[in-house]
């Protein structure tokens, strides 16, 4: 399929304890609140960036004007966004062009064409974006985790999971931990029709990563992405795949939360990604418990 040629290369979860992290737009009230959570998890946050408040503190982290004195002084590796919508774009340009190798950008609303720029941008110059509009990605086995993924969901396992939907992440992760199954990784690819990481990627990630022993995806209406991905794990992978799609009884044409959730014309229905999945030999959960279920019947 044309599609997969799209796929970025992977070699196992992008981040782990040698991740060291950046909050871009850490004076604000959301980049407090998280570099703390992110901090509190484990993670290497190192350093924030609000251009005009060098020289402060937040959570007993150095402020920096830029990305790029923020990496010559630390040696970060990685970046989060929480930069209001109009500045977005700017802040993830200037994240890769600062050696950032993975930005995961949580701020939603950003111009479709603003994300189109920067995404295009991260693969011209081998970074990875994560988002935008997007809860972030956790690695518990490793404990690094960059973005708002609540803390006390997680548990350190061999289940990679892919979303488009963070909500239902949070859920499915916590009814995977309470059942005692734990995660290699998560990923939260946002809602929006554009993202910089896709399910593609997603399993090619979890593909090649050995810690993880099944993924579970975690879809909704609009577009085709789903499709895509079914027919990935057809060609290309041989670890169990699980999947749940959002959705299924919203009417043609009704938006559904996400810019990206909408149905048009009969495409990108619940039907038809449900269908593919299942075509491609992956267990089809009705409600997002069943993954839970699915996962300790056959691990």
């Amino acid at each position: 399929m044309a599609a997969a040629v799209q796929v970025q290369k992977a070699q196992g979860f992008p981040i782990g304890r040698s991740t060291k992290v950046i909050v871009q737009g850490i004076t604000g009230h959301q980049g407090t609140f998280h570099s703390q959570q992110m901090l509190d998890f484990g993670t290497k946050v190192v350093g924030g960036v609000t251009p005009g408040k060098a020289g402060e503190k937040v959570n007993g982290l150095p402020v920096f004007d830029s990305c790029f004195d923020a990496v010559e002084k630390t040696g970060a590796n990685a970046s989060v966004v929480y930069v209001p919508a109009k500045f977005a774009k700017d802040a993830v340009l200037e994240a890769i062009d600062a050696g950032i190798q993975d930005v995961v950008v949580i701020t939603e609303h950003i111009p479709f064409h603003d994300a189109m720029d920067f995404v295009w941008y991260a693969r011209l110059k081998g970074a990875r974006v994560l988002g935008p509009n997007c809860p972030g990605m956790a690695n518990p086995r490793e404990k690094c985790k960059i973005g708002i993924l609540p803390n006390k969901i997680f548990k350190p396992g061999n289940v990679g999971i892919a979303s488009r939907s963070g909500t239902l992440t949070y859920e499915i992760v916590n009814a995977l931990s309470e059942n005692g199954v734990g995660q290699s990784g998560v990923l939260g690819l946002g809602g929006d029709p554009v993202n910089g990481t896709n399910f593609l990627d997603a399993l090619a990630i979890f593909n090649s990563d050995p810690a993880t022993e099944a993924i579970v995806l975690v879809g909704e209406i609009g577009g085709t992405a789903e499709e895509m991905a079914a027919d990935y794990v057809r060609k290309h992978v041989k670890k169990p795949v699980y999947a749940y799609i959002a959705g299924r009884a919203a009417p043609e044409g009704k938006r559904m939360g996400h810019a990206g959730a909408i149905v048009s014309r009969g495409m990108g229905t619940a039907e038809s990604k449900m269908a593919a999945f299942k075509k491609a030999g992956a267990k089809v959960a009705t409600f997002p418990t069943d993954i839970a279920r699915f996962v300790l019947e056959d691990l």
